[in-house]
């Protein structure tokens, strides 16, 4: 695809509804290519001089700043409410270079409904990053409400920047940051991010001063690139540095999406998972690893995890009815579980 069929493909995809998702096409070859391909959505406002993007249709509500805080280095930010489910697809054109890494940092909402109840608003928090021409599925859920940062770097930059030993001294980056294709998740692993990530959106947020602030913002943006890698090395991905193709991406993406709306139950099971992926399910256990850093059965009880976890915070409701929400057979298991996980009995983490 070039820059010249985007409007044709937009115009056939844009919000073709399919297993029960409409789809979102948008440009990543690079932030500018993206904001523009955006722009020409007619959908969209655009305000170039306070570099803000706006929208209010039938599928999502949201706004994103931007800034380019010097070659080669930018930051966008997204809030986003969703009104229908949606799968955002990243695309490449032929015509347009394809060097910009995406390191992300999102927090969303969403509503767990709860029988006799009101919805409980409950957080999901994660990191991901990816290399240039990973073309990302990314699953958002109706009702869902989140903000994302994400940090752009071009492959020049992060020559400059991030390969000089800074982050890690025995050169693993070095070979990270290669020609590679490649898509990493991680859940919440950086405790400060919350804090830097608040200062970014009042930086941005500062129509008044863009331009005037490029530098505290780009000394914002550098911590948090620096506080995602000192944390990220808790497993070997990154050594590891494992490419898939963009079909495998895809794949376990949707794999993802089976886990997270069936987090009430009992796991289904690879063989099952693997059938609707339409993919075997020894790959698809492999390809899952590499993205998530878990297994499904363990990213599955880890989400349940942290689910009981703010439920437990959140809300009044009893030990007993989150160990079955979350798909335990009794109490006594649940609690065992929650212990090993957090180091706390549930009733005393409650307490506190």
């Amino acid at each position: 695809m070039t820059t010249n069929d985007w409007a044709k493909h937009i115009h056939k995809f844009l919000f073709l509804l399919k297993d029960d998702f409409f789809e979102l096409p948008y440009l990543s070859n690079s932030p500018q290519v993206m904001l523009d391909s955006l722009i020409k959505l007619p959908i969209i406002k655009h305000n170039p001089l306070t570099q803000l993007i706006t929208t209010n249709n039938a599928f999502w509500k949201g706004k994103m700043r931007y800034q380019k805080m010097e070659d080669g280095f930018w930051i966008l930010e997204t809030n986003i409410a969703l009104k229908e489910n949606i799968l955002a697809k990243a695309i490449y054109t032929k015509d347009h270079l394809k060097d910009y890494y995406i390191l992300s940092f999102s927090v969303f909402e969403y509503k767990f409904p709860f029988k006799d109840s009101e919805d409980i608003i409950l957080l999901s928090t994660c990191w991901t990053f990816y290399k240039p021409e990973t073309e990302i599925a990314t699953y958002f859920y109706k009702g869902t409400e989140g903000k994302f940062f994400n940090i752009a770097m071009n492959k020049e930059w992060v020559d400059q920047n991030i390969k000089s030993g800074k982050f890690c001294g025995k050169g693993v980056l070095e070979s990270f940051f290669n020609t590679q294709k490649g898509f990493y998740t991680w859940l919440d692993i950086a405790p400060k991010a919350h804090v830097l990530s608040k200062k970014i959106s009042k930086i941005l947020e500062a129509e008044d001063e863009i331009n005037l602030n490029t530098q505290e913002l780009r000394k914002s943006c550098m911590k948090l690139i620096t506080e995602f890698f000192k944390n990220s090395f808790e497993d070997s991905r990154i050594a590891d540095n494992i490419s898939l193709s963009n079909l495998d991406y895809y794949n376990v993406a949707k794999a993802e999406k089976i886990i997270l709306h069936n987090l009430q139950s009992n796991f289904l099971g690879i063989d099952k998972i693997a059938s609707e992926v339409n993919t075997s399910p020894t790959k698809l256990k492999a390809d899952f690893k590499i993205v998530f850093g878990f297994s499904m059965l363990q990213y599955h009880k880890e989400k349940n995890m942290l689910l009981a976890k703010q439920l437990l915070q959140n809300s009044q409701v009893e030990i007993q009815m989150i160990s079955a929400i979350t798909g335990y057979e009794s109490a006594s298991k649940f609690t065992s579980a929650f212990k090993k996980r957090f180091e706390m009995l549930p009733s005393a983490f409650r307490e506190n």
